[in-house]
C-alpha cells in the first residue's frame, strides 16, 4: 500500500492508505466500503504492543523491494528469535549475513527506500503481519553507537556488519483464513551460518550451474551438446520425514490447538489488540 488518497483519519501520513490502483479497483468491484474499514480498523502508521511482541519472536520474514526502474524482488531472511528487532514502535532493524555476494535487496535500496516485510507465525497463531517503509543500510558501528543494547553476535559466530533500518509507514495483518498450519521438524544437520561450502549451502539443487556449463560448452563449440558431467555429487531433497513421527507431532499440535480453543480463542479487540495502541 501506498498513502495516496486524503480520507479518513487513520494516523497515517496523506490519510487514507492505499495506492490508486486499488482504490480504483475498490470503486469498480464495488468493495470500498469493506477495504475502508480495514484501512481504519487495521491499518496502523506503528507497530503496537502486540505487534512488538510477536516480531520479537519470529524467526523469518520475506522482504519484497524493487529498483529504482520498478523491478521487484523478494527475499528471505532468517535468524533466531530477535534477530528482527525492534528500536522503537516506528522503527525495526535487522542483520546482513554473508550471502551470494549479489546484494539483491541492499541494492534495490540504494535506489528505491520502499520496502515490505512479511512475517508469517505458522506454528502457532497461524498469523501474519505486514510492516511496509522506508529502508536505509546503516553499519553496524553506527547503528551500535545509537543503541549500545544491540547484541554483539545476532547469531552464534556471526556479526553483521550492515544492518538495514526500516522506519514504519505501515503496519496491519494479514489474516489466518489461507495460512496453512505447520509443525516444527527436528533438525536434521545443523545449518552453518555464513560458510562458502557449496554443499552445505544447497549446491546446484535446481540444476542452474549444470545448465550454464551445458550452455557455455554449446557457445564454444558452435553445436549442440549433450549435458556435461555434473562437477560434484547431484544434490537431492531432504527425505521425507518419518511418517509415525509426523502423526505424532500433528496429534499433539492438534491437542494445543483445541486447548487453546477451550480457553477462549484469540484475545479482545483482534490478534494485535486495539488499533489506537501506542507505546
Amino acid at each position: 500500500m501506498e498513502n495516496t488518497d486524503a480520507g479518513a483519519d487513520t494516523g497515517l501520513p496523506g490519510g487514507r492508505p492505499g495506492s490508486d490502483g486499488e482504490h480504483v479497483l475498490q470503486r469498480r468491484l464495488g468493495t470500498a466500503e469493506r477495504a475502508g474499514r480495514f484501512y481504519d480498523e487495521q491499518v496502523l502508521d506503528h507497530l503496537n504492543e502486540r505487534m512488538r511482541e510477536f516480531v520479537a519472536r519470529q524467526e523469518m520474514f520475506f522482504l519484497a523491494t524493487a529498483d529504482r526502474h520498478g523491478e521487484c524482488d523478494n527475499s528471505f531472511r532468517a535468524g533466531p528469535p530477535g534477530f528482527l528487532r525492534v528500536l522503537d514502535p516506528r522503527a525495526v532493524v535487522y542483520p546482513e549475513y554473508r550471502g551470494n555476494g549479489v546484494h539483491a535487496s541492499l541494492g534495490n535500496i540504494t535506489e528505491n527506500p520502499h520496502a515490505g516485510l512479511l512475517l508469517v507465525e505458522f506454528d502457532r497463531a497461524r498469523i501474519g503481519l505486514h510492516i511496509n517503509g522506508r529502508a536505509s543500510i546503516v553499519p553496524d558501528a553506527e547503528l551500535r553507537a545509537r543503541h549500545p543494547d544491540l547484541p554483539v553476535e545476532t547469531v552464534p559466530g556471526r556479526a553483521a556488519e550492515l544492518w538495514v533500518r526500516i522506519d514504519v509507514e505501515e503496519a496491519y495483518i494479514h489474516c489466518a483464513k489461507h495460512i496453512p498450519q505447520l509443525v516444527k521438524a527436528a533438525r536434521r544437520t545443523p545449518r552453518d551460518w555464513g560458510t562458502d561450502d557449496q554443499g552445505r549451502k544447497g549446491g546446484d539443487f535446481f540444476g542452474a550451474a549444470r545448465e550454464a556449463q551445458v550452455r557455455r560448452t554449446r557457445e564454444l563449440n558452435g553445436r549442440p551438446v549433450s549435458a556435461a558431467p555434473a562437477t560434484g555429487p547431484a544434490q537431492q531433497p531432504p527425505p521425507p520425514p518419518d511418517a509415525a513421527a509426523w502423526r505424532a507431532e500433528a496429534r499433539r499440535a492438534l491437542d494445543l490447538a483445541r486447548r487453546r480453543g477451550a480457553g477462549g480463542g484469540r484475545p479482545a479487540g483482534g490478534w494485535f489488540g486495539p488499533t489506537g495502541s501506542t507505546a
